[in-house]
């Protein structure tokens, strides 16, 4: 949260305004005014106006605004080639040259372009409300701020432009309709017209409340005339006209004004700001304050004042005001370093939870699928592979057709007559058609083989005489399948059957 000031120096009296500016909303500390004499010292004056606003803890403040009298300024609108707008900056130095009474050369500036309306024009333009004053008047207000608070102003403000910073904050000033704002000083009085909420066109008047009532129709008239040459360069009339300064206090001013003016005339509204200290701000003073409040609202986002804070007076912050946000920098440093933390911490026990979860879900899949429970990764992969390995790299079969006919030979007496007629193996599975004398011959040859240790499921499956002959034939069949050809089983050299004397079909 930051404190700006606005600082309001008059001919009689110095205004200040104290605003506070945080991330949701914008308060209002407080207003405070001294008197001042053209004999006074007025950095004094202003110092202790601070420390009675803020309090002696409060200090000068974050920021601060100060404006320069419009008397010592001038203010003109300028109509310029749309082609060089990307150059305003370049341009403007030599427009203003001819038309303001300072040399451009030790002179700063500010300016504003205005909307333009729709226009069938074949060469638009563009309007520039310009803002000059002599670099001595600038930093002669720059160097008085900084006597009193020790630090210069952000921003320098000029004439009735200070006021236009209040629209943002008072509804009414952001009439679609043009409106006049007129602040009545002492020895001369700021007048600027708003259309829809921006500054269209400014003037100060060498008049104000001093001399009155005998010179109130002077001044009547120097407000009419001026009005009527605005509206004499194209300017819309205003329909509407707030008072500002202390000369919106006088009896019967608004009154007078209006029937001199035609329009209705009431003194300027207060802002909508939260008081920070409900009770300590009178409201009703609030357009003698017009200009201070203008001023410290200025220091916040989007103003529409001027500011003359440009070129080799533009402002730069020092090393001393880095000094004294180290406090806070150092503050939001550690804030930042503990938060850190809090969130590693916090990340860290998420994952740690995670993880337990996880090697739980391992440990009740490992004992469902793997028969042995661990909640280790790398237990899990060695328990995996054994599982799903094949020791035997081979992939031949330990037995084959040939080593079928070896062993049918050998299991068949040598004084049996035996006859093959067909041996079929094909995917593990054998049938064989054979021919023996009489069917205990071929029963016997089945409970031989049914000793070998690669054949299984031995059996008869059907039997029947031969034709034209008293020899039997039978169907035998069998599934092949050694035990080295199960998983996990190390192959051996004697799975594989010798070859034998062959058993000839003529036996």
């Amino acid at each position: 949260m930051s404190v700006c000031l606005g600082i309001d120096v008059g001919a009689s009296a110095v205004k200040i305004a104290a605003i506070r500016f945080s991330y949701r909303k914008t308060t209002l500390i407080g207003m405070v005014s001294r008197d001042v004499g053209p004999d006074s010292d007025l950095p004094a004056i202003l110092r202790e106006a601070v420390k009675s606003l803020l309090g002696e803890k409060g200090g000068m403040g974050d920021a601060s605004a100060v404006a320069l009298p419009g008397s010592k300024a001038a203010f003109v609108n300028l109509s310029l080639p749309a082609s060089s707008g990307k150059a305003l900056g370049n341009v403007l130095p030599f427009e203003l040259e001819p038309v303001i009474p300072f040399d451009m050369a030790e002179s700063v500036f500010d300016y504003r372009v205005l909307p333009q309306a729709p226009s069938a024009e074949k060469a638009p333009t563009l309007t520039v409300l310009c803002a000059v004053a002599p670099t001595s008047e600038v930093r002669a207000r720059i160097d008085l701020v900084k006597s009193a608070t020790g630090v210069e102003p952000e921003r320098v403000g000029v004439g009735g432009f200070t006021l236009a910073n209040l629209v943002g904050w008072a509804p009414a000033l952001a009439s679609a309709e043009p409106i006049l704002l007129l602040d009545l000083g002492n020895d001369s009085s700021d007048l600027v017209v708003l259309e829809a909420g921006e500054p269209v066109f400014a003037r100060t008047l060498s008049l104000g409340t001093r001399g009155l009532p005998p010179t109130a129709p002077k001044l009547a008239r120097e407000v009419r005339t001026t009005v009527l040459g605005h509206r004499a360069a194209g300017g819309k009339p205003p329909t509407r006209v707030f008072l500002a300064g202390g000369g919106a206090f006088v009896s019967g001013a608004e009154g007078f004004l209006a029937g001199e003016l035609g329009l209705e005339v009431v003194r300027i509204p207060a802002p909508a700001l939260e008081l920070e200290r409900p009770g300590t701000v009178d409201l009703a003073e609030v357009p003698r304050f017009a200009k201070a409040l203008g001023l410290a609202l200025g220091v916040g986002p989007r103003p529409l004042g001027m500011n003359l804070r440009k070129g080799a007076l533009s402002f730069e912050r020092g090393f001393a005001w880095v000094r004294e946000k180290i406090p806070l920098l150092a503050g939001l440093a550690t804030a930042i370093f503990f938060i850190s933390l809090l969130s590693a911490g916090a990340q860290l026990y998420a994952a740690t939870r995670e993880r337990t979860a996880l090697e739980g879900a391992l440990g009740t899949v490992t004992k469902e699928v793997l028969g042995e429970s661990t909640q280790s990764a790398s237990r899990a992969l060695e328990l995996l592979s054994k599982q799903t390995q094949v020791a035997d790299e081979d992939p031949m079969p330990h037995a084959d057709a040939f080593d079928v006919m070896v062993k049918i030979s050998e299991n068949i007496p040598q004084s049996m007559v035996h006859d093959i007629e067909e041996l079929d193996v094909q995917k593990g599975h054998v049938i064989l058609h054979g021919i023996v004398g009489t069917i205990p011959d071929a029963q016997a040859i089945m409970t031989s083989l049914k000793s070998e240790r690669c054949f299984n499921d031995v059996k008869i499956t059907r039997t029947n005489q031969v034709v034209g002959g008293e020899r039997q034939k039978y169907v035998m069949e069998l599934d092949l399948k050694c035990p080295e050809d199960v998983r996990g089983t190390t192959k051996k050299g004697s799975g594989v059957a010798q070859p034998a004397p062959s058993a000839s079909g003529g036996k």
